[in-house]
């Protein structure tokens, strides 16, 4: 990959960190590097020896604050009417990704972090789809994963008025999956992933895709996909290895395959 627009990648053992790493613009997301974004998450995906990913914002004072609002002008609306798939990488990434947000989480920000498995929150985070006030809308997926994930009433709030909200109105919505202090936010960061690495990434994988692709079809639907993704783990030497564990009162030892 040619160098990274404001971004920074980084390994520690099976975790893997993108950081938006533009602190004195309270790390606002350009537009090469929301294709970047999407390169990322495809090779971290395929690489076995990760089994989590975190997203976070360098600093203190923003998750980011949003996109970069001049480079809309540069683009044709063709091109920004796909700028969607790019912020879905989290969630097409068969891995799990935890959002790791503090300060400002606005615009394109709150639209990665909808499209993240888990949103870990400080209590100083504020998040908020303003794009109305400056003629727009949310057009990275934010109209439509916030929908479906606080209902359609609480969506319009958001959206229509451009509000922003906090960590406890957040947390009471069920937009973000937990709140801590900013002191204790890398220690929650770290229970979680330490949870999630001890689980068979298969499971996570598939249970990842059920739920992303089944919520919105027919219920016959999903418990169709559900059944085949249940029928396929059967045959994995995890399953096995987790029932034997179970029977022998032992922590599983699951290794993907």
């Amino acid at each position: 990959m040619t160098e990274l627009d404001g971004l920074r990648l980084d390994r520690d053992g099976d975790v893997a960190t993108i950081t938006l790493d533009v602190a004195e613009k309270l790390n606002r997301v350009s537009m090469a590097a929301r294709d970047q974004l999407a390169t990322l998450f495809a090779e971290l995906g395929r690489d076995e020896s990760v089994r989590a990913i975190v997203l976070t914002g360098a600093g203190e004072k923003a998750f980011t604050a949003g996109g970069d609002i001049a480079g809309f002008l540069e683009r044709e609306p063709e091109e920004l009417s796909r700028l969607a798939w790019n912020v879905a990488a989290p969630e097409r990434c068969p891995k799990p990704v935890i959002a790791k947000l503090r300060g400002y989480a606005f615009g394109v920000g709150l639209e990665l972090a909808l499209a993240c498995d888990f949103r870990i929150a400080s209590d100083d985070v504020e998040l908020g789809l303003p794009e109305v006030k400056i003629g727009m809308i949310p057009g990275s997926g934010g109209t439509q994963r916030l929908a479906r994930m606080v209902g359609l009433g609480r969506a319009k709030d958001m959206v229509m008025r451009g509000r922003r909200i906090d960590a406890e109105e957040a947390r009471a919505i069920g937009l973000v999956t937990e709140v801590v202090a900013p002191a204790e936010l890398d220690a929650a960061v770290t229970r979680l992933v330490d949870e999630l690495r001890a689980l068979s990434p298969l499971a996570l994988g598939l249970a990842k895709r059920v739920l992303n692709h089944a919520s919105d079809g027919p219920l016959a639907l999903g418990l169709e996909v559900e059944g085949l993704a249940y029928g396929l783990l059967r045959s994995t030497e995890d399953f096995r290895e987790g029932v034997e564990a179970f029977g022998e009162k032992r922590p599983p030892n699951f290794q993907g395959r």
